[in-house]
């Protein structure tokens, strides 16, 4: 379908509900950062009505500009080194039993913010041990050793996203480079703990879909166990424009091709996002 118009499956109701009133109380309450917001994620009525939230750490400035992204981008001027515990205190308030935790990109910190995620992990373990944990972590520019600052931490799931196809991946990630983030993937699975390994991408900026399939399938050679796939939204008129919009149908096909490849879970849909309804993806493939 063109994106001449946005479909009827693409459009949600605006959040309300006692329990989004709640999360966002406590959010703000612990001065944190969410990717539901800063992202202007579609989903954040119908996730934090079910108590899911993805905490946003490193702060919320970005120093890379990504062409899909609405995170502001830029220096940051400061790392807050309290954000691990007001998370592990949020979870805890909030009583979740699946957490996600990812990050801006922080290509100015020697380690990427690598030592704040194994602190996040760590501290949620203490206040929330009978909670699973996800990290969406940025490529670390490639650095093993950051990586295992991570991995170190053990844990449920490590997640690294790979977005797009290997031919618009310059022009879409801009600061990436799409063989280091399955290089990440690979050596991620290669480690020695028993944690899951996921991706997600985006539909709709201008790939076939034979293009996407060969990324499932080089997702698939690194032994990644999880996929999302999801259509992109773009946040305005500076992003990247939006070149299709894809039906459900589409949406459920890739689920079959990605059940087929050997994926554990694949979570399918025009609003899906790497963390949408993370917790029963993490149950679906057998988290914990």
């Amino acid at each position: 379908m063109s994106a001449a118009r946005r479909p009827e499956w693409l459009k949600v109701r605006l959040p309300s509900g006692p329990n989004f009133r709640e999360l966002v109380g406590i959010m703000h309450t612990q001065a944190l950062h969410t990717v539901c917001e800063e992202a202007r994620c579609p989903n954040i009525g119908d996730c934090w009505e079910r108590r899911t939230a993805t905490f946003l750490i490193l702060g919320n400035v970005c120093t890379r500009h990504c062409a899909y992204c609405a995170i502001a981008h830029g220096l940051p001027t400061e790392l807050d080194v309290r954000e691990p515990e007001r998370v592990a205190e949020a979870a805890s308030a909030m009583g979740l039993r699946h957490v996600v935790v990812t990050s801006v990109d922080r290509d100015d910190l020697a380690d990427g913010g690598a030592a704040m995620f194994a602190r996040t992990i760590r501290l949620l373990r203490e206040r929330r041990p009978q909670c699973s944990v996800e990290v969406l972590i940025p490529d670390f520019k490639g650095d093993p050793a950051a990586l295992r600052t991570v991995l170190d931490a053990a844990p449920d799931i490590l997640n690294h996203n790979i977005e797009t196809v290997p031919r618009l991946f310059r022009a879409v990630r801009r600061g990436g480079n799409y063989r280091r983030s399955l290089d990440l993937l690979a050596r991620a699975k290669a480690g020695e703990g028993r944690w899951l390994t996921k991706s997600g991408m985006m539909v709709g900026l201008g790939e076939t879909r034979d293009e996407v399939l060969e990324t499932m399938r080089d997702l698939r050679s690194v032994g990644c166990d999880i996929l999302t796939i999801g259509q992109y939204l773009s946040p305005g008129k500076d992003y990247a424009p939006i070149a299709r919009y894809y039906d459900p149908e589409e949406f459920a096909e890739f689920k079959r091709d990605g059940l087929a490849m050997g994926f554990r879970h694949v979570e399918s849909g025009p609003l899906v996002r790497s963390s949408y309804h993370a917790d029963e993806q993490a149950v679906g493939a057998g988290a914990r």
